[in-house]
């Protein structure tokens, strides 16, 4: 069964990859800072949203990886 992922922990995620490009492009401690702040904000909301629906942490993080980072094609109407 697919994980349903909450449209806040795609955001979430977003914003961490986000911050973490910043850091590649342009490295310096507020990047880093910024990209621990959201990757921390990431961790707390996966493990809380995997305890609300009762599934493993590491099996939320990976299809909110997955969603954020390959998204599946839109469907043809």
């Amino acid at each position: 069964m697919a994980i349903e992922l909450p449209d806040e922990l795609i955001r979430l995620q977003t914003a961490s990859d986000g911050a973490w490009a910043v850091v590649r492009e342009a490295p310096s401690d507020e990047a880093y800072a910024t990209w621990r702040d959201r990757a921390a904000e990431v961790q707390a909301a996966v493990t809380a949203y995997a305890a609300e629906i009762g599934e493993p942490r590491n099996k939320v993080e990976a299809a909110l990886k997955t969603a954020v980072r390959h998204p599946a094609p839109p469907a043809e109407a």
